[in-house]
């Protein structure tokens, strides 16, 4: 039987040196959603992301992935078993090819798919990338970039991706792609964990939504209830 939710933390704290991050925060992410998480800067969203995939290990808490206990695993060891992050700051290879990146984010896949079929999938998604598969990264535009270091975490046959502010900086035509890109992720099946400072794009697209606060959820609902919250709209919609 499958199990209800790909993704539980329960009671995660997270310190450096002697600051605290993150204080006793718990989230979950059911079979098939969206899930964001929305706050101003510092208030603890990176940390959280780097904690669940693996890249920061927490002082207190668990993290299960499909029901099982995974703190305390390495990052690619986590890649293996069906989450992928795409890190804040694109992360990519400027020197190497498209291509290459997007095989690069292959290379410990769990899916049963040719590396050829791995590509033709991603490409689906962002065609803009087909012709351009021998230009360097570094010479893509800052949309293409991104549109990049998405693709090649989906090269890695992901079962859940976290994704850290995928729309920072990006023109609103690509923002819109990017949007319309994560919606049809999770409608062929990855479940998303989504880390955004436009608030209003990403409760527009997710299920379920969690608002962070110097390290603490101090809200948290369905996306789109939280979109009407007056608190909210004060807040992180510039309303």
């Amino acid at each position: 039987m499958a199990h209800e939710y790909s993704v539980e933390v329960k009671g995660m704290s997270v310190s450096y040196g002697i600051v605290p991050a993150l204080l006793d925060v718990s989230l979950t992410v059911r079979r098939g959603q969206i899930v964001t998480i929305i706050g101003a800067n510092g208030a603890g969203k990176s940390t959280l992301m780097k904690a669940v995939s693996g890249l920061l290990a927490p002082a207190a808490g668990s993290v299960r992935l499909f029901g099982e206990e995974v703190v305390g695993l390495s990052a690619d060891k986590l890649v293996s078993r069906g989450l992928s992050l795409v890190p804040e700051g694109r992360r990519l290879f400027g020197e190497m090819t498209v291509r290459e990146n997007l095989e690069l984010g292959a290379y410990s896949r769990v899916g049963v798919g040719t590396l050829a079929q791995d590509l033709e999938r991603t490409l689906s998604y962002f065609p803009a990338l087909s012709d351009r598969l021998s230009a360097l990264a570094g010479r893509l535009s800052g949309g293409q970039q991104q549109m990049l270091a998405v693709g090649r975490a989906l090269m890695s046959a992901p079962r859940v991706l976290l994704l850290d502010e995928p729309t920072i900086g990006l023109a609103p035509a690509v923002v819109d792609t990017i949007a319309s890109v994560i919606a049809n992720i999770r409608k062929d099946g990855v479940d998303v964990i989504l880390v955004e400072q436009n608030a209003e794009v990403a409760l527009s697209i997710s299920d379920y939504g969690y608002v962070l606060e110097e390290g603490h959820v101090v809200m948290q609902g369905d996306a789109q209830e939280l979109a009407r919250n007056e608190d909210v709209k004060r807040a992180y919609l510039g309303i």
